[in-house]
């Protein structure tokens, strides 16, 4: 490893410029930290077995990032030194650099890779990175571990977002709060810490998605980090300082083997990684055997390029998934793992390092020429989004994908806006005119989200097979569970409550329930027993349709590469089939399982006799529902 510039082998966190800095004791134990963290992360990411729980090396991170930059300020004020203006020059020299080449490299190869739809979608998270919005962005359109999320290029910049944000409130409230007294400024962080933390055990199964992204419910994390710089000169004795470094890497391991995308998550849960940090750091002050063993050269080095390598590493990640067509495997795994290496050495080595410890004028208004430089930076990131956006994602670029094929069939043949609704109200549910293949003596429900909607084209088609007329009941991203409550859906619990009302009201004697299943964390998931179990004793027969095959890749994207195509005019790729417990939960409900109609082996079919069978990644298009409800619609005759 080269060289560092004298400044990087040092946490210059003092006011003055660059040229001149106030520094702090190095401490390489923090590096090797940074480089466990974001090595975890790495390797989860990739896909290494055994590391289910890898995703906590961000909270390690926020930790990290709470001390250093709170350390700093403390000893900025304290030698009244400390000034705004060069508090975001350091922060614009240490992030910007790396997240506008992270951002400029992705834009090349998402023109190259990206469906018209997911390169719209990417071309807005630019824009939302560059306004170190990512965090809001990703929050209202994915879940972190929601199967489309594992290919958009810019989802980690989540967690770049909250730091910025959090920088936007701390180096201004806390030197404020140190004119009153250091134990006034501790008691404040103190307060917010247990109120952040507060929140995020509140939210934690009500709002998921929100308690994951959002500052506020992990400012905590980075407060643990802000309260333990008030003890940096505390050094507790060996014994102690061996137990805590002990107990510290014992809880961070703990997380990273024992969490997977299943846990409820941040939370009480993220008490672990984040403790298990703060008792590394404060062992550290003095020698420890982890300590050593962290501050070993290979160890320090890797956390001193750990930005780096943390910006490089998921874009690889996903854009390793487009070449392939599915997840890495075996050899390609440690292929990945080596060019994220690679990558980040070369990026740290030319583009962060120069740019982060270039000189400074050292002038009063030596920031001007950075800060107008920074303008113009995300201006042109900015503009780079939007033109995407605009352009709905340069269609040209794959004539043979259609995007607009989804939103035609939620107008026709979904009945959108009237049977299949979005975030409405369930007074413009349509009652009568949702009703399907009516000359039947019996009526049944079709209840659920638009995985339910989905088969609707093929009730209609198939229509004198059935044994029932058909009430189409449904409502986008809200699954037919009656606990089921999501703030990004206000209207679902409404809408389910009234499921009842219209069983009355139309008399109905069976109901079906479809829903996009993988989506639902276990928790709420294994409420569809007692859904079961009271639409039971409401005296209607219950059915539930399993999983139907997910795909990684838009099946368009599958067809243009001529992924698993066959010589009859077929072709199958490899497909993510769900939860099998979905089958378990549905014990006292007649079950049925979509996919041995699509799969077989580990392979499923995403076109027939040269007819795609899905819209998107998982959506029915109008063949695939008619061959869908031939199959196995629980209401055949």
């Amino acid at each position: 490893m080269s060289q560092l510039p004298p400044q990087a082998h040092s946490l210059t966190l003092a006011a003055g410029p660059p040229s001149a800095p106030l520094h702090m004791a190095y401490r390489p134990d923090i590096d090797g930290l940074r480089a466990v963290a974001v090595l975890v992360v790495l390797f989860f990411h990739a896909g290494v077995p055994g590391l289910s729980g890898g995703f906590v090396g961000v909270d390690v991170f926020f930790v990290i990032s709470g001390y250093v930059i709170t350390r700093g300020i403390l000893a900025d004020v304290a030698a009244g030194r400390f000034s705004l203006v060069r508090f975001y020059e350091r922060r614009i020299r240490r992030i910007l650099p790396m997240l506008v080449a992270t951002i400029l490299a992705t834009y090349a190869l998402a023109l190259l890779y990206l469906p018209p739809g997911a390169m719209d979608d990417y071309a807005r998270s630019v824009v939302a990175a560059a306004a170190f919005a990512a965090n809001v962005f990703f929050w209202k359109t994915t879940g972190y571990f929601d199967l489309e999320a594992q290919t958009r290029p810019l989802l980690h910049t989540w967690s770049l977002s909250v730091e910025e944000q959090f920088y936007l409130v701390v180096p201004i409230a806390l030197p404020l709060l140190l004119a009153r007294s250091r134990r006034v400024a501790a008691a404040a962080l103190l307060a917010a810490l247990l109120a952040s933390l507060a929140l995020g055990i509140v939210l934690t199964n009500s709002a998921p998605g929100a308690n994951f992204y959002l500052l506020p419910t992990r400012a905590w994390e980075l407060l643990v980090g802000a309260l333990l710089a008030f003890a940096a000169d505390w050094t507790p004795p060996r014994a102690l300082r061996e137990a805590m470094a002990t107990g510290g890497l014992g809880l961070v391991a703990t997380a990273v083997l024992a969490y997977d995308e299943a846990t409820p998550f941040p939370g009480l849960n993220a008490l672990a990684p984040c403790l298990g940090a703060a008792l590394l750091i404060a062992a550290g002050n003095g020698p420890t055997a982890i300590g050593r063993v962290l501050s070993a050269p290979p160890c320090a080095g890797l956390g001193r390029m750990s930005y780096a390598l943390y910006m490089v590493h998921w874009p690889v990640v996903v854009f390793a998934r487009y070449a392939l067509l599915r997840e890495p495997a075996g050899w390609e795994i440690c292929a990945v793992v080596a060019a994220c290496l690679v990558f980040a050495y070369a990026a740290w080595r030319w583009i962060e390092t120069p740019l982060r410890y270039g000189r400074s004028t050292g002038t009063r208004d030596g920031h001007r020429p950075l800060f107008a430089a920074t303008a113009a930076a995300l201006t042109v990131l900015a503009a780079l989004g939007l033109a995407g956006t605009l352009a709905e994602g340069f269609p040209a670029r794959f004539p043979d994908i259609r995007p607009g094929a989804l939103a035609a069939l939620e107008r026709a043949g979904w009945k959108g806006g009237r049977c299949f609704l979005e975030n409405q109200r369930v007074a413009d549910w349509a009652g009568a005119e949702c009703l399907l293949a009516r000359d039947a003596p019996a009526t049944a429900l079709l209840w659920g989200d638009s995985y339910a909607a989905h088969y609707v084209p093929g009730l209609v088609r198939n229509a004198p097979t059935l044994s029932h007329a058909i009430l189409q009941y449904t409502f986008a991203g809200c699954p037919p569970l009656l606990a089921y409550a999501s703030r990004a859906k206000p209207g679902c619990r409404d809408f389910n409550a009234h499921v009842f009302e219209i069983i009355r009201a139309y008399g109905i004697d069976s109901v079906v329930l479809a829903a996009r299943w993988d989506l639902l964390p276990a928790r709420t998931l294994a409420n569809l027993p007692d859904t079961i179990a009271r639409l039971t004793a409401a005296g209607v027969a219950v059915s539930v349709i399993g999983p139907s095959p997910l795909f990684a890749f838009d099946v368009g994207v599958l067809g243009a590469r001529g992924a698993g195509t066959r010589v009859d005019g077929s072709a199958a790729w490899f497909a993510h089939r769900g939860d099998p417990a979905i089958r378990r939960l549905s014990a006292k409900a007649r079950f049925a399982d979509p996919l041995p109609t699509f799969c077989d082996g580990p392979l499923c079919r995403y076109r027939a006799d040269g007819t795609d069978l899905f819209l998107d990644t998982g959506h029915l298009s109008q063949a695939g529902s008619e061959r869908a409800v031939r199959a196995y619609f629980p209401l055949l005759r």
